[in-house]
């Protein structure tokens, strides 16, 4: 099965910044300083920016057409690994910006989803990354077979990844529910460990060594 999300997927990668500024208030002279700070956290290394600003975002590639010529442009001067978006993308706009740009493509919330799971350190937050990346790719999953269109769909070989892609839709919505059900149990765990601390009255001893901490406990 492919997986649907890589931690660390932007790591020692150059990227082309992009954002697209509606109407929500921004920095005229730094847009994208933040969206920068979080591919640098990420591991990326920013090799260029683009920004456009618009009323609306296109609906099939959110930039306009001259805008993704002008970034084909840039990803191909800079030989740039993965562009980033400084907006939330739909999955059809994904898959249009690759099959241009001839590049990886993600947007604001893969990045910040990327950065937690490089930085989860209890089990608990594992799970929680792991079933946001799940949801998060689930309506994505089509793009990651789009290798699959270069065999030659003759007799018997018709729709692979179609097949494929439905195996792994069922499992990646089976493991969806096994972590919300496993989140779900230690939730409760917590709730009855909080709820049993609330019965009881609880001291705390503070003081410097040698203080009588213990003189006193005892």
């Amino acid at each position: 099965m492919t997986q649907p999300r890589r931690t660390n997927s932007v790591q020692s990668e150059r990227a082309v910044l992009v954002g697209v500024l509606l109407d929500a208030p921004v920095d005229p002279e730094s847009p994208l300083d933040e969206l920068a700070g979080l591919a640098e956290t990420a591991g990326a290394h920013v090799a260029a920016r683009l920004t456009q600003r618009r009323e609306r975002p296109d609906q099939t590639t959110y930039l306009g057409k001259g805008k993704v010529a002008e970034l084909a442009m840039l990803v191909a001067h800079h030989d740039a690994d993965v562009v980033i978006f400084d907006n939330d993308l739909s999955p059809a706009q994904t898959r249009n910006l690759e099959r241009e740009l001839k590049t990886n493509v993600l947007d604001r919330s893969e990045v910040i989803l990327d950065i937690f799971a490089a930085r989860a350190r209890t089990y608990e937050a594992r799970l929680a990354v792991e079933l946001a990346q799940l949801e998060y790719s689930l309506p994505r999953l089509k793009r990651m077979w789009t290798h699959l269109s270069r065999l030659k769909m003759g007799i018997g070989m018709r729709g692979p990844g179609e097949k494929q892609l439905e195996v792994d839709r069922r499992l990646v919505e089976k493991r969806i529910h096994d972590l919300k059900e496993e989140l779900a149990v230690i939730h409760g765990r917590r709730e009855r460990e909080v709820a049993a601390r609330l019965e009881h009255l609880t001291v705390s001893l503070v003081g410097y060594t040698n203080a009588g901490k213990s003189t006193l406990l005892n």
